[in-house]
């Protein structure tokens, strides 16, 4: 029997062997906690032990995790197909929705690539075209971006494909009043939600048509384990680009059902899990779930306000140093990241690495410091933060 772990806001005691004495790479990587490394050791020890016989136990325990996935985002279970990253889901939906030649796709400038990239790929191979809109007014106020929003959509937009939060800045996008315009135009809505999902509500029902996001950022699983979501409707009428044997309706009968049931004739599935083409990654699926039950106990609502409340405290104190924040001043535009241009004379790349020699881990995104906790960050570790901040600013300072 498993031993149950409990995760409780500012705790570390889940990660007992992290070297960082503040982690805030939860936007990059988050480092597995003691119950996703039990769920793994679960996994590769049953297998030893059982070999095939292993195989059913974790395909129920993956049946589990798509229920839950489903909950976390507001989605149905059957709404709901494992992929192995968020660049996989995004790609099944570019080359798998039924396009028109000639429709357009609305992109933004500054997303991380993978919302991007199979896109592109797309306009190429079915005769589209790509459309862009600047983030630029976003990050001046709501109401501006929306404004430009509603005008690009009225461009003969046929899908547009946004993150939930955008990676270098921050920047939560309304998704909400991005979903409401385009349902009322049926123009087609993927969410890249790796930036969000964990730290950040979403839901589907408010009229998001797909969703992909991989679980090894703020879902605090794995490489190499994620999810997709396609709305039902989305799903009876998808053209998939790509399918393997587990992709069609009862794939599994020849194998336990006895002679006669080996067919090739059987149709696809017309729902999220079409894109479960093979074998799955027990282990990878085995650690999300682990994550995924901690993380529900929380709630996500309480994660977002505790990692909000953690940047509230230093956010400002940077600032006086003379940083430069990107992060939202609407609180409705924050998400669990914070983005900062260094002050002047300062090398970035040099901060960053002197931060990690002490302790802070923190990233260098396109340039910009960026900071992301999560559940297990105690608020008081602001101090000690800030405190690393001045011994390496004072470092840099010194030498240049």
């Amino acid at each position: 029997m498993g031993v149950s772990h409990h995760a409780q806001f500012g705790d570390r005691s889940l990660f007992p062997t992290l070297e960082a004495k503040a982690y805030l790479n939860h936007a990059a990587v988050s480092p597995p906690s003691v119950a996703v490394c039990d769920a793994i050791a679960a996994v590769s020890e049953a297998y030893a032990a059982q070999g095939v016989g292993a195989i059913p136990r974790f395909i129920e325990e993956r049946e589990m995790l798509r229920g839950q996935l489903a909950s976390l985002v507001g989605a149905t279970t059957e709404e709901i197909g494992f992929v192995s990253n968020t660049t996989h889901g995004v790609a099944a939906v570019a080359l798998s929705h039924p396009w028109k030649t000639g429709d357009q796709i609305l992109v933004f400038e500054g997303e991380f690539p993978t919302n991007i990239t199979p896109w592109q790929r797309a306009a190429e191979r079915h005769d589209l075209g790509l459309k862009w809109c600047s983030l630029d007014p976003f990050l001046r106020s709501h109401e501006e971006g929306m404004l430009e929003f509603e005008r690009l959509l009225g461009t003969g937009i046929a899908m547009v494909a946004v993150s939930a939060v955008q990676f270098q800045t921050g920047l939560r996008m309304p998704i909400e009043d991005i979903s409401r315009l385009c349902s009322e135009r049926n123009v087609a809505l993927f969410v890249d939600a790796i930036q969000a999902c964990g730290s950040v509500p979403v839901d589907v029902s408010w009229g998001i048509d797909y969703l992909s996001c991989g679980g090894h950022k703020w879902l605090m699983g794995l490489e190499g384990a994620g999810f997709l979501y396609v709305r039902e409707e989305r799903a009876q009428a998808w053209d998939p680009a790509f399918a393997g044997w587990l992709s069609h309706e009862e794939p599994l009968r020849f194998l336990f059902e006895g002679q006669g049931h080996l067919r090739y004739d059987r149709a696809l599935r017309r729902r999220a899990d079409v894109v479960e083409a093979g074998a799955q990654n027990a282990v990878g699926y085995a650690a999300l779930g682990a994550s995924v039950s901690l993380l529900s106990a929380l709630g996500v609502e309480a994660i977002h306000a505790h990692i909000n409340d953690y940047l509230d405290r230093v956010e400002p104190e940077l600032i006086d140093r003379g940083f430069r924040s990107l992060r939202s001043p609407d609180v409705l535009g924050r998400s669990g990241i914070l983005s900062l241009r260094p002050p002047e004379g300062i090398d970035g790349g040099h901060l960053v690495s002197s931060l990690g020699e002490q302790g802070v881990a923190v990233t260098f995104p396109d340039g910009y410091v960026r900071l992301a906790p999560h559940w297990p960050n105690a608020l008081s570790e602001a101090g000690l933060v800030l405190e690393t901040f001045d011994s390496c600013l004072a470092r840099l300072r010194s030498n240049s």
